[in-house]
């Protein structure tokens, strides 16, 4: 495994929530990143993680490829890859990405 896949590996796994966003949670630096923080924020989170892909490149493309998904952001939850900016939307509207956030644990 390479540096960067175990970074990708450990940064998920020790945060119970990680965004891989172009840009940070108070400055994102594309619509979908700025979407997927505000409907986090919007179900109440407290403890989250971002990782700022546009810092380096390697993880920028180390997360495509750890998650087999093309696209940034990048949500995981207790270490699973729950989707992009579209499908939060989804979970979001069906109540789904709350419920989501309460078995990990991190709702205010």
């Amino acid at each position: 495994m390479s540096d960067v896949q175990e970074f990708i590996r450990q940064t998920v796994t020790d945060n119970p929530v990680v965004l891989f966003m172009k840009g940070t949670a108070q400055f994102p630096q594309c619509g979908f990143s700025g979407r997927a923080i505000q409907l986090l924020k919007a179900n109440g989170v407290r403890q989250l993680a971002t990782v700022n892909v546009l810092e380096d490149d390697a993880v920028r493309q180390g997360v495509k490829e750890y998650s087999n998904w093309p696209t940034i952001p990048q949500l995981y939850i207790k270490g699973e890859f729950i989707g992009g900016s579209d499908i939060l939307t989804e979970l979001d509207e069906s109540g789904e990405l709350k419920q989501l956030l309460a078995d990990a644990g991190v709702l205010a």
